[in-house]
């Protein structure tokens, strides 16, 4: 099979998921273990190089215009900031108006400039780097707050790949990204079929468990289908409570600790798909 966008993004999937366990991912090991997936599904690479080129370019280009974009909102922003200081000096209440209102619209592209840096775009919940600027200290990784995290895995989902493909993943990604918005609390996209829920202060680990349970109840109890077949689903979680001042990957260790007997549990009751 010849390389394609499309295939190549199957293979790097599978391969960001298997480098997922690695502590150390150098690029002769990332390269092996992509040349590996590639075979395994009959992908001719030796053409990447011409894709590789056009992604680059691509991508390249996405991230000019966020940039141009950044600038101009910048520039916009300074200019605006000027001419509301001689509004008010000058009482020039006609002025100011024109000002706030062009600054309300610039708001609104700052959103969505934010929004588009911040967000998986394939389950359209938040991504890591959100997580890290919003959460964490720049200078030493550590939490700003306190509060709860959960981590959840899905369960057998390389089974869901193996079975019914890709595209069906991608589909049941996006089913359980949605189940986990009715916590109502920041989901992030932590790895490939890893999110991490952050709840505030206000929620104890009690209610954090509670919540998830309720909504894992809710997923295992429906059939998700694929044209005369159908499967269920599920997660296992792990869920633990944080201080300031303690580092993300500290958090993520207790919770994952947790989510492991969780996940020898629900295995019980939930085999395969």
């Amino acid at each position: 099979m010849t390389a394609t966008k499309d295939a190549l993004k199957i293979i790097s999937n599978e391969t960001k998921n298997s480098i997922n366990q690695l502590s150390i991912v150098t690029p002769s090991i990332y390269a092996s273990i992509f040349t590996k997936f590639a075979n395994n599904h009959n992908l001719d690479i030796e053409d990447e190089k011409e894709l590789a080129k056009e992604l680059m370019v691509m991508e390249c280009s996405n991230l000019t215009d966020l940039q141009t974009q950044a600038s101009k909102n910048a520039i916009q922003l300074s200019e605006n900031t000027s001419r509301a200081i001689t509004a008010i000096k000058e009482k020039d209440e006609k002025l100011l108006n024109v000002v706030l209102k062009e600054t309300e619209e610039l708001r609104r592209e700052v959103e969505k400039l934010k929004e588009s840096v911040y967000k998986d775009e394939l389950t359209n919940v938040q991504n890591r780097k959100w997580l890290n600027d919003l959460f964490l200290e720049d200078d030493s990784q550590t939490l700003k707050e306190e509060g709860t995290l959960a981590i959840i895995d899905l369960n057998y989902f390389k089974l869901v790949n193996d079975t019914f493909g890709h595209v069906i993943g991608d589909k049941v990604l996006i089913y359980i990204a949605n189940q986990l918005r009715k916590t109502k609390c920041s989901v992030v996209r932590y790895g490939g079929d890893e999110f991490i829920i952050m709840f505030s202060k206000s929620i104890s680990s009690a209610k954090a468990i509670t919540s998830l349970n309720t909504i894992r109840e809710d997923v295992i109890s429906k059939k998700l289908k694929v044209k005369k077949d159908s499967f269920r689903v599920s997660f296992s979680f792990g869920v633990s409570e944080y201080k300031a001042g303690q580092t993300l990957s500290e958090v993520i260790e207790n919770a994952d600790k947790n989510m492991y007997e969780d996940k020898i549990e629900i295995k019980k009751r939930v085999t395969g798909i």
